[in-house]
């Protein structure tokens, strides 16, 4: 069992930064790669970034590149997503996501807001 908690969303300005962190707790944290994902009103979910098992590699989608970072701290067993000059584009709830062989977990969602 695993369970995600997500934090540190909040109502920014455009060009402004937020600093989301996903908590897990239950199985081995540092065994399994995370992402986030995002919620828009009326649209379908979608991938934002992840980050690998050992940390080494990152993925972002093509909408966040050079603007969102995803990093791990094993010690907390945390991991970040930095996200730097937000636009009104993504406003949308945010989530992170462990996959564990057959087992899909979700964490409850943060509520990013960008105004303009």
């Amino acid at each position: 069992q695993v369970q995600l908690v997500e934090s540190g969303g909040g109502l920014v300005q455009a060009g402004g930064s937020l600093r989301l962190s996903c908590s897990a707790s239950g199985r081995s944290f540092s065994r399994y790669g995370i992402g986030w994902f995002r919620q828009a009103p009326g649209k379908e979910r979608e991938f934002v970034a992840a980050i690998t098992s050992s940390g080494d590699n990152t993925y972002y989608a093509d909408s966040v590149k050079g603007r969102f970072a995803i990093s791990r701290d094993y010690a907390k067993n945390t991991v970040f997503l930095q996200m730097n000059s937000l636009k009104p584009g993504d406003t949308a709830v945010y989530y992170c996501n462990l996959v564990a062989g057959p087992w899909n977990y979700w964490g409850q969602g943060t509520q990013v807001t960008v105004s303009n």
